[in-house]
């Protein structure tokens, strides 16, 4: 059987997909699907769920099997391996089918009855992207500053709007997805490619919900790990700033250098020449040494990520989809 054509699969559309990425949450799914579907029942959308199990070592693929029989509307997609949640969000973003398409978590935090509000200001027109934003949170306070650092250097590597806030709950339009779904390297970062994208984002006001069930799968390791695919992955402004840090420390140390020598000329009483010299060596050493071990770490991440991208490591791959058309899966797959 031939690839349907794209018409073919305009005629499928439809006009919202919620893409959940799962890992470590089969107690959570149930209570996830009832509650999406009371929150869009009055909308009267014809809508479906993608559940992108991460290769989750609890239960979740046999909860998500056990929900596609009992939902119509939940297409289930089982990874071969874990590839992180960027990952797994991008695989179902090129999956979905939806006019627009919303990204949220599986653990209820993110609460359903806030998605029509954030579809309808996407149905506007005006904005490209719009974000969940939560006045109140049920996170550790380290969390919240990790949060507040990652958004001041999104302002800073990537021009993001300065208060805007960038909630990994959001609805995104159709044609900026299908953009984003262009990218192939191996460490995906959704909001770095949104803003490479567009600017056009808003964030309303939304409600954050304690966690359903379980603990929650971000530690702080894997919050600085997002950091970096931001900082390292998007822009080359950390060279460029490297680059100015490496004149200033010239400078400075020029600068201090002539003062001291000045100095020592005229008061040569207070500088013995000893105390000088072993004053100077160390400082030198100490901060050439430094500013050499900083500058190779930069310019490391670079080629390291340079290095997976060549090598062409894979950003995810598909064991099994539930609950969707082998033709529109195979479409979607050869498009991605």
């Amino acid at each position: 059987m031939g690839t349907p054509s794209l018409t073919y699969l305009q005629r499928q559309g439809l006009y919202l997909s919620i893409v959940i990425p799962v890992y470590r949450s089969e107690a959570c799914l149930p209570a996830l699907l009832y509650e999406l579907t009371l929150a869009l029942a009055p909308t009267n959308w014809d809508y479906e769920v993608i559940l992108v199990n991460d290769f989750s070592p609890d239960h979740s693929w046999q909860v998500i099997e056990s929900l596609c029989k009992q939902y119509p509307r939940a297409v289930g997609v089982d990874l071969r391996r874990n590839f992180g949640q960027d990952s797994a969000i991008l695989t179902g973003i090129r999956l979905a089918r939806g006019q627009f398409i919303a990204v949220m978590d599986d653990d209820l935090q993110h609460n359903p009855k806030d998605l029509p509000a954030l579809v309808q200001v996407a149905n506007v027109g005006e904005y490209d992207v719009v974000f969940a934003d939560f006045g109140a949170k049920h996170h550790k306070l380290w969390k919240r500053v990790g949060s507040w650092i990652i958004g001041k250097i999104a302002e800073w590597v990537l021009y993001k709007p300065r208060g805007l806030y960038l909630s990994p709950y959001k609805v995104i339009r159709r044609e900026v997805a299908d953009e984003i779904s262009k990218f192939h390297g191996p460490s995906p970062y959704i909001d770095g490619l949104l803003l490479q994208t567009t600017w056009r984002m808003v964030s309303i006001p939304a409600e954050h919900q304690e966690r359903f069930a379980g603990r929650s799968n971000y530690g702080f390791w894997r919050s600085f790990g997002v950091s970096a695919r931001l900082v390292f992955s998007f822009s080359v402004r950390p060279v460029r700033a490297v680059t100015w840090i490496g004149l200033f420390t010239f400078a400075l140390a020029l600068a201090a250098g002539v003062l001291l020598l000045g100095y020592g000329g005229l008061y040569p009483q207070e500088f013995p020449v000893e105390l000088i010299g072993e004053a100077s060596i160390t400082i030198a050493i100490l901060l050439g040494v430094g500013l050499q071990l900083f500058f190779l770490g930069i310019i490391g991440e670079y080629i390291g990520r340079m290095s997976l991208r060549v090598n062409q490591k894979p950003q995810t791959s598909i064991r099994s989809v539930l609950n969707r058309s082998e033709e529109t899966t195979r479409w979607k797959s050869a498009s991605s």
